[in-house]
């Protein structure tokens, strides 16, 4: 079954960046959105297998996006993994204490993007490779 990741960003490029490096790489499916609420909105009608959430954003942050998520039954269960610049380790264990599934710091490596999803999330290889 094809795994659905739900990325949300409000950087166009960086979420066409992910876009591209998910599924060039893998069979994912991949839905995005460009404010924490538009996020919420597409997690709730969509259920995604994972979430990848910006931290610096306008208007509602990923940690608060993140915790908003956290409130809704059945989304709550969504692993999510945070992307942000942030990269101090005692920032990073901030984010580790909300109850993310981890933390991938900007800039990423596309090549590396996949990996580092799948050892987060601890999905196998066959979730993690295109067999196209």
């Amino acid at each position: 079954m094809t795994k659905r990741i739900l990325v949300i960003d409000d950087e166009d490029g960086v979420k066409e960046i992910i876009q591209i490096c998910l599924e060039s790489t893998t069979n994912w499916e991949v839905l995005t959105a460009s404010s924490g609420r538009d996020g919420i909105k597409v997690a709730q009608s969509e259920y995604p297998d994972a979430i990848l959430l910006d931290v610096m954003m306008p208007y509602m942050d990923g940690p608060t996006t993140f915790k908003q998520l956290q409130a809704i039954p059945g989304v709550s269960d969504i692993p999510t993994i945070l992307v942000t610049a942030k990269a101090q380790s005692y920032e990073q264990q901030e984010f580790l204490d909300l109850g993310v599934a981890g933390i991938i710091t900007k800039p990423f490596l596309p090549e590396n993007l996949v990996i580092d999803i799948c050892k987060i999330l601890n999905w196998n290889d066959v979730d993690c490779i295109n067999e196209n």
